[in-house]
């Protein structure tokens, strides 16, 4: 069944995590960008309310943020911290109010950590940190019927502070 996501590219990562995402995370090997979560899964594709997506990230103004070490969840997969991660929680928390038939993660998880997956498995990294990034949009990303993931649109946030 074809699917969406809302995420946050990290277009300024790739550099350092293409490599090891194209062998550690599954996603990556289907097109799917260095990223953040904001909600996994989301409506089908031909169910996305495109205006109301815009809406709550027209509420958000850009920001800084620099992925400042390497983490790891229990069970191994291993993941960048984002400083600060409260803006993207903030972006979680209102996409996840706007649309509460999709929580994040399918709601497999308590608590919804903000993160940029490196590897779906635990694996020893060396990256130069931190990257920096300056967050000015959300992506609605769609997958194909063959898997692979593409971009189908960008919603600004508000251009408005940095």
């Amino acid at each position: 069944m074809p699917r969406t996501a809302l995420i946050v590219a990290i277009p300024e990562a790739e550099p350092a995590v293409a490599a090891l995402r194209l062998e550690h995370d599954r996603s990556a090997r289907l097109g799917v960008p260095a990223h953040v979560t904001i909600l996994f899964p989301f409506a089908h594709p031909a169910d996305v309310d495109e205006q109301a997506v815009a809406d709550v990230v027209a509420q958000f103004r850009a920001f800084d943020v620099e992925f400042d070490r390497v983490e790891r969840f229990e069970g191994g997969a291993v993941w960048l911290q984002p400083e600060p991660s409260a803006p993207f929680a903030a972006l979680i928390e209102a996409a996840w109010r706007r649309f509460p038939e999709y929580p994040p993660y399918g709601g497999a998880h308590e608590v919804v950590v903000p993160h940029l997956t490196v590897s779906d498995g635990p694996i020893d990294v060396a990256i130069e940190l931190p990257i920096s990034a300056t967050i000015r949009e959300v992506t609605l990303i769609e997958e194909a019927a063959d898997g692979r993931w593409s971009v189908r649109r960008v919603f600004p946030l508000s251009l408005t502070g940095a």
